[in-house]
This record gives C-alpha cells, sequence and structure tokens, in this order.
C-alpha cells in the first residue's frame, strides 16, 4: 500500500515538469531563422554545389568574367592594384605611370597634329603640302627626342628607387604610355601634371 502510494504521490509531481519543458510554437519567431536568412542560406549552399550541367557551368564562368571586368574596370579607373589588369601591376609600373603623367611629352599631341597634317595634305595647294610635310617630320623628330630623353630620365629614377626590382620592359611601358592622349590613358592618371611621382 505504501508503495502504491509513493508512486501515486510522486507521478503527479512528475507529470507538471514534463509539461513545464519550453515548447516551441512553430509559429513563433523566436528561435526560428528568418526567410532572408533562410534564402541567403540557400543561395550560399547553392554556389558552393558544382554546377548541375554544362548549362549552369557556363552560365557561373560568364557571370564570374562579368564580375572580374567590373573589377578591373573599376580598378582602371581609380587605380586599385588588386584588381588591375598583369601588365598595370606593381610598384615600378605605378611610378611610371606618375612619372610620365606628372609632365607635359609631344607624343600625347600626336593624334591632333596628325588631323592637322592630314587635313593640310587634301589641300589643293603645293604650299600647304610642303607645311604639312615640314610639320610632320618635325614632330616626328621631336617625340624621337623627347622619348629618348623620358626614357633616359625615367631609367635613372627607377634604378634608384627600385634597386632590387625586375625592371625589364617598364620603360618601353612608359614610353608607350606618351603615345596617349592624357585623358585616354588607362589606367586613368592618378596625378597632376607638376607633383612628384608617388612610389
Amino acid at each position: 500500500m505504501f508503495r502504491s502510494r509513493s508512486k501515486e504521490a510522486q507521478s503527479p509531481a512528475t507529470e507538471p515538469v514534463e509539461d513545464l519543458t519550453p515548447q516551441r510554437d512553430p509559429q513563433a519567431p523566436k528561435g526560428r531563422p528568418t526567410p532572408k536568412r533562410r534564402e541567403a542560406q540557400a543561395q550560399r549552399r547553392s554556389i558552393s554545389k558544382p554546377p548541375a550541367d554544362r548549362k549552369e557551368a557556363a552560365k557561373r564562368a560568364r557571370e564570374a568574367r562579368r564580375a572580374d571586368m567590373a573589377r578591373q574596370r573599376q580598378a582602371l579607373a581609380t587605380g586599385d592594384e588588386r584588381y588591375l589588369p598583369l601588365r598595370d601591376r606593381g610598384q615600378p609600373r605605378r611610378f611610371a605611370r606618375d612619372f610620365i603623367d606628372s609632365k607635359w611629352h609631344v607624343a600625347e599631341f600626336f593624334l591632333p597634329i596628325a588631323v592637322l597634317i592630314l587635313i593640310l595634305s587634301i589641300v589643293p595647294s603645293v604650299q600647304a603640302k610642303n607645311i604639312s610635310l615640314v610639320l610632320w617630320m618635325g614632330v616626328i623628330a621631336m617625340i624621337v627626342v623627347d622619348s629618348v630623353l623620358t626614357a633616359r630620365r625615367l631609367k635613372k629614377a627607377l634604378r634608384e628607387r627600385f634597386p632590387d626590382e625586375n625592371l625589364r620592359g617598364v620603360t618601353m611601358y612608359a614610353i608607350m604610355r606618351t603615345l596617349q592622349m592624357r585623358r585616354m590613358r588607362l589606367p586613368k592618371p592618378q596625378i597632376a601634371r607638376g607633383e612628384s611621382p608617388r612610389r
């Protein structure tokens, strides 16, 4: 009897303990991910999964290329070294770009002068044709002289600032930049004319 009563006395005490255990309400937001988080997790899982077929793989490759090109265009405008094309990366090349952009060069006016020479050459006048020929030869001579002097000064500055760096091709890279008008240069100039080049 005592045994049965003790069991009966204990049973109602244990039942409320089971009822007091926290139950998750399926409609309650607490403890459950929000729809935005669920969507983000599903998106991450879909990205981490390998592509299901060749069409999906091609789509992902196109999206990756598009993102890379967008970062590269931004880098060409801002000079961000992380996403620049390989030919533009490195401290020596950045210094060479600044060295060129900080000065005036004859070669950057080659395109408008060439248009003027073309106009003079089609004018039905012997004097105009002679002027265009002299102007053409004079511009070419000035470009050559300016390029030689610029290359010598740039090589000296590069050797002083980057004695342990591989400087192969940097001088030609800079000279080719002088042939472009300032507003058309890529990467965009990050320095004003007259400023000292950054290291």
